[in-house]
Parts: C-alpha cells; sequence; structure tokens
C-alpha cells in the first residue's frame, strides 16, 4: 500500500495512533504539523502568532506535498489539511485516507491541558470545539476509513485500522 494517511479534528489520536501503526506496518511515521515546524524553524503556535493561520494552511499544503513522495508512510495530518480543497484532492489520490473522530468532551479532556492548539486560544475551550467541528462536520468525509476514537486506546485503533487494512488487501487480490 502508498501511504496511509491520519485525518480529523486535534485531539482525535492522530499521531499517537500514527506512531503504532507506522511500527506496526514497518512504515515511516511523518506528522504534516512537524515537518512544517522543521521547515520553518518556528512552532505551530508561532506561525499562527507571526503569520497567521493563512500563512500555516500555506506551509501545511507545502509539507504535504513533500511528504508524498515517498511512499511506505503514515502520515498524520493537522486537524485542518483538509480545509484546503487541493489537501484534499492529494489525499484522496495518493493516500489511503482514515478519519479519526472523537465526541466532543472527549477531544475536550484530551486537549484541555496541552494550551498549544491556537484555534482554542481565547474564548471558552468546549464552545471553541463545539464550534470547530461544527464548521468542520463534513471536512473528512472523503475518508476511505472512519474511526471513532472515543472509547478506545492508541493500540486498539492501530489495531482496528491494520485489520480493515489486511481485510481491502485480501479483498483486492
Amino acid at each position: 500500500m502508498k501511504n496511509i494517511a491520519l485525518i480529523g479534528f486535534m485531539g482525535t489520536g492522530k499521531t499517537s495512533v500514527g506512531k503504532k501503526l507506522a511500527q506496526d506496518l514497518g512504515y515511516s511515521f511523518v506528522d504534516t504539523d512537524q515537518e512544517v515546524e522543521r521547515i520553518t524553524d518556528l512552532t505551530v503556535a508561532e506561525i499562527f502568532k507571526k503569520h497567521g493561520e493563512i500563512r500555516f494552511r500555506s506551509e501545511e499544503s507545502l509539507a504535504l506535498k513533500r511528504l508524498l513522495k515517498a511512499e511506505g508512510q503514515v502520515i498524520a495530518t493537522g486537524g485542518g489539511i483538509v480545509l484546503k480543497p487541493e489537501n484534499v484532492d492529494l489525499l484522496r489520490e495518493q493516500t489511503f485516507v482514515v478519519a479519526l473522530t472523537a465526541r466532543p468532551e472527549v477531544i475536550y479532556q484530551r486537549v484541555e491541558t496541552r494550551g498549544t492548539r491556537p484555534l482554542l486560544k481565547g474564548g471558552e475551550l468546549m464552545a471553541k470545539i463545539i464550534q470547530l467541528m461544527e464548521e468542520r462536520k463534513d471536512a473528512y468525509d472523503f475518508a476511505d476509513l472512519v474511526v471513532d476514537t472515543s472509547e478506545l486506546s492508541p493500540r486498539m485503533i492501530a489495531d482496528k485500522i491494520a485489520q480493515a487494512l489486511r481485510e481491502i488487501e485480501r479483498n483486492q487480490s
């Protein structure tokens, strides 16, 4: 299989699941946010603060294009990567897309202590999460597989994805 992309709202487990899944499959693990930070020498929060969301989204798109030049990767994407249609097209054409979902209260529990999420700054956290989730509710619909992570550990999620991939490969052969 080519690359596997994990998409979904922040706090759904893309990075933690991605690392386990990559290890299980013998793939390399890459994260678009980390790639942006490596290239710009700025944290995601610093890019948002100094240059704004538009600049970050541009860097994120460039990072995705660079990463997709290789194969055999599990790619954890930023939650908003699907906001640009060209990113959706690239992901759809060049990866097996897994959307990770979770209930708002679970996301709240997962992100409340981190304080590293620029889009959640200011205002009431739960209200912001619900608002952003509502704005993006259809943005992840193009995925090849959807996994609700609300009640599952990263290990269980990675196992579930690996099992689905094995079934797809069996059905294709």
